[in-house]
């Protein structure tokens, strides 16, 4: 009888995968740098709130500032449709099966783009709060954005990337009461987590806070 093959119980991620993103994560950075263009990478859950606050920026900044929007999906443009409808030029990345933007993603398009003619690019990156803690893009920051609809818990269940970003915004938030939500409890875990992150508790319907994330992205 042939000799049975002992099945690993655990396989180990591909060190390497990790290692050849990173490296083109850092030229990414530098190309983007060499053009003087600030990049911000948007992380966040499906309905979290990412494109309507990144509507909101492209609707504020358009007429002063040279903006393109990178979005990731699974599949469809919608989001990309919604953002361009405010005034920037969008770029649509359809990631098929991958769960995540990856710095391969963002090196083939931003080779295609006229980056001399562009100030500010944002990254909406495939929604969820896990795959994108695995790749960085090259970007100067990461901004991950929880709702208080995901349950005041969400944020202690995703360390990771929030350890990963110089940014919490928490939408929602007039929510709060219909949702039985603790924000202190949310502010207090990413402060737990990561000590230095800037957390900004906001609500996209009702305008409260808005004006912070504004500032956010004039840059």
């Amino acid at each position: 009888m042939p000799e049975e093959r002992e099945i690993p119980r655990i396989i180990e991620m591909n060190e390497d995968l990790t290692r050849d993103n990173e490296e083109l994560a850092e030229r990414n950075h530098k190309k983007l740098k060499k053009h003087n263009i600030k990049s911000i990478d948007v992380v966040g859950s499906i309905g979290s709130g990412k494109t309507s606050i990144i509507s909101m920026i492209a609707e504020k900044f358009h007429t002063d500032k040279k903006i393109y929007v990178i979005c990731g999906d699974i599949t469809t443009r919608i989001d990309a449709d919604r953002i361009e409808a405010h005034g920037a030029k969008t770029i649509q990345i359809n990631t098929g099966r991958e769960c995540a933007l990856n710095a391969y993603h963002i090196d083939k398009v931003i080779n295609s783009l006229p980056l001399p003619d562009i100030e500010l690019l944002i990254i909406e990156n495939v929604g969820n709060l896990i795959c994108p803690s695995d790749f960085i893009l090259g970007v100067d920051k990461r901004i991950v954005i929880m709702s208080v609809s995901e349950g005041d818990h969400v944020v202690i269940k995703h360390p990771l990337l929030v350890k990963m970003s110089e940014t919490l915004i928490i939408n929602k938030i007039d929510l709060v009461d219909a949702m039985d939500a603790d924000l202190d409890r949310m502010i207090k875990d990413a402060k737990s987590i990561n000590p230095n992150i800037n957390v900004i508790p906001i609500s996209v319907k009702t305008g409260e806070n808005v004006e912070k994330i504004l500032e956010l992205f004039d840059v």
